[in-house]
């Protein structure tokens, strides 16, 4: 079920001549106004109502009819062909060849959760045999995993594909067996048209309920906030702003029964230099920060809007070879121009700061982000919050601390992040093995001698961390784990045979690891 306008379909969005963005009318060949196909209230309920209904439909198939399902949407994507990769270049400004990797990934994942079905571990089936004769006597147990119920997803702004309509949120519903009502994103609703129709398509295909999927179009806060309120849905998976996020977490919580949010929100990714590494490699590392930094324009949530490093020589050849490589790049148009007027109040708001001095800094053109760097010191970044914040976009802030003592007390102050990153040669482990406790509070993933951007889609990456990165540290948004999130479990005591889930009976007929008495076995 798919409520959209054909409007939406017919007209994209196209860069004017300053990196503007106007909606293209191809039939008047002329720029107009954007405009957008507004759900109403009914069709928000309609939608809502209609994934109530398929849940229990949707969860009973089994694994390997989700499985070809999640590949069936997978192939539908590819049949669309350049199409969709031309639509998303004209709504997003991004490369061609960052699109097509990034429709890679899509299909990617969707292919990597229907494996996670037919392998049959994310079941965690678990049964603990009866003990008639103990005292007191212990019943027959037995557990699985079920989905929660329909979902709610939030499409990103800045991952078109991976993190929009058939993303990973979706993917990680769908396999656990959650109906999924989306919100499309506003910056790119072709696009968003073009998948939401490809997963429809599958959904008749493979003969599921029309409600298995519904994708709801239009700006303005009304619409995300019905959706949540709505009674049949059972969880949201947001990606975007701390206003937005923590908004919608305000309208789970006020629900008559409350629901979780796995909104991710805001991350500053901090990039810690040790003193050994920095001295060997300062200028290679200045210029991979500064590689990592600018990629698609600072656009990412990984984006290294951080970086601490020990006062001293290795920090001025650093300095030096990063903001030469960033003062030689070039600003590019952002995703939208909501997202580059923010990122010019924040680069101006850094630059005015008294307690920051400005190391490189690329001219402002109208629509576009030009790389920023800039300089401050521990003291200064322990008292003053607003230098904790997030600057979408390619701009960071060194910190410069007097000793590895200052470095761990700023990794104490800091909010959680999704990365945290270490720059060490040998003689820097001790450092970082003092760092590590503070960092393994803090965020979600820790990686060594390389930059945040890029994100492994696959079973042990964790893409997540404690609030503002996440609104559940608990959790990650990419990789297999990600199917958690959209699960409970339900015990079934001294239950009949007959009435058993597949997955629990005895001898074990989908061939799938569980717990037997505790022991993990395929028996």
């Amino acid at each position: 079920m798919t409520i959209t306008g054909e409007a939406i379909i017919d007209g994209v969005q196209e860069r004017g001549a300053a990196g503007s963005f106007q909606a293209w009318d191809p039939s008047a060949r002329a720029y107009l106004e954007p405009s957008f196909h507004m759900v109403t209230p009914e069709q928000i309920d309609r939608a809502c109502a209609s994934a109530g209904a398929a849940f229990d439909t949707f969860r009973a198939t089994s694994d390997e009819q989700r499985a070809q399902f999640l590949d069936t949407v997978a192939e539908q994507i590819l049949a669309i062909g350049d199409a969709l990769i031309e639509r998303a270049m004209l709504e997003t400004g991004l490369p061609r060849v960052r699109l097509e990797g990034e429709r890679g990934r899509t299909v990617g994942q969707l292919r990597l959760f229907a494996t996670l079905l037919r392998e049959g571990s994310w079941n965690d089936a678990r049964l603990d045999t009866a003990l008639p004769e103990r005292t007191p006597p212990r019943p027959d147990l037995r557990m699985r995993l079920i989905g929660v119920g329909p979902v709610a997803v939030f499409a990103a702004s800045n991952f078109p594909l991976a993190f929009s309509v058939a993303g990973g949120d979706t993917a990680s519903a769908f396999a656990a067996g959650c109906p999924v009502v989306l919100k499309a994103h506003s910056a790119h609703p072709g696009t968003s048209e073009l998948v939401g129709r490809a997963v429809t398509r599958a959904v008749a295909q493979c003969g599921l309920p029309a409600g298995v999927f519904a994708l709801l179009t239009g700006t303005g806060n009304g619409i995300g906030q019905r959706l949540v309120a709505h009674p049949a849905i059972q969880a949201v998976g947001f990606t975007g702003s701390r206003s937005g996020g923590t908004a919608l977490m305000a309208v789970a919580a006020a629900r008559k029964q409350p629901i979780p949010v796995y909104a991710e929100m805001s991350s500053i990714n901090p990039v810690f230099i040790l003193p050994q590494a920095l001295s060997a490699r300062g200028a290679e590392i200045g210029k991979g920060f500064a590689a990592s930094l600018t990629l698609g324009v600072g656009q990412f949530c990984t984006n290294p809007g951080l970086v601490l490093a020990i006062d001293g020589p290795g920090l001025d050849t650093f300095v030096a070879a990063a903001s030469e490589a960033l003062s030689g790049s070039q600003g590019a148009v952002m995703l939208n121009q909501g997202i580059a007027d923010s990122y010019r109040k924040g680069v101006d708001a850094l630059a005015g700061n008294e307690a920051v001095t400005t190391l490189a800094r690329i001219d402002h053109q109208e629509g576009k982000g030009g790389a920023a760097f800039f300089r401050t010191t521990a003291d200064e970044f322990v008292k003053r919050h607003e230098l904790h914040d997030e600057v979408f976009g390619p701009a960071s802030v060194l910190v410069v601390c007097r000793d590895a003592a200052q470095m761990r007390e700023v990794a104490e102050v800091l909010e959680g992040q999704l990365t945290a990153t270490l720059q060490i040669d040998g003689g820097d482990i001790g450092a970082a093995r003092a760092l590590l406790p503070a960092l393994e509070r803090k965020v979600g993933r820790i990686l060594a001698n390389g930059y945040p951007t890029g994100v492994e889609v696959s079973t042990a990456m964790v893409h997540g961390g404690p609030f503002p990165s996440t609104a559940d540290g608990r959790s990650t948004s990419v990789g297999t784990g990600a199917i958690g999130r959209f699960l409970r479990p339900v015990c079934y005591q001294n239950l009949p045979a007959e009435l058993l889930p597949e997955v629990l009976r005895d001898g074990n007929p989908l061939g799938v690891w569980r717990r037997l008495d505790g022991a993990l076995t395929k028996d």
